[in-house]
């Protein structure tokens, strides 16, 4: 992934925004766990439920805002309704944040 120099990067005020609005909303632990998770694949509420060891309803509300901020998308198989990142952007962001912070 290619970085653009800081001296170099321009913003115009909408761009800054989006990408406020999109920070604040990886700001969340328990958002940015499951981020983490549907990396690896896509991922059910009690699969999620499961893994981060919270209720299942503060899972559903995490889900929620994702899913208002597209940074996720739905399949339903049934009954279950199963969640995957909506694009490549939050799998990059999701990518470097392991790099810079999880590996030694």
């Amino acid at each position: 992934m290619e970085t653009a120099d800081p001296g170099e990067a321009s913003f115009d005020d909408s761009q800054v925004g989006e990408a406020a609005a999109y920070l604040k909303t990886l700001s969340h632990q328990g958002r940015l766990q499951i981020l983490c998770h549907l990396c690896n694949k896509e991922l059910s509420v009690s699969e999620l439920e499961s893994l981060l060891d919270i209720r299942q309803a503060a899972v559903s509300q995490m889900l929620a805002r994702l899913r208002d901020e597209n940074l996720v998308t739905t399949r339903r198989d049934g009954k279950t309704v199963y969640y995957a990142l909506a694009d490549h952007r939050t799998e990059q962001v999701i990518g470097l944040l392991h790099s810079l912070f999880c590996e030694s």
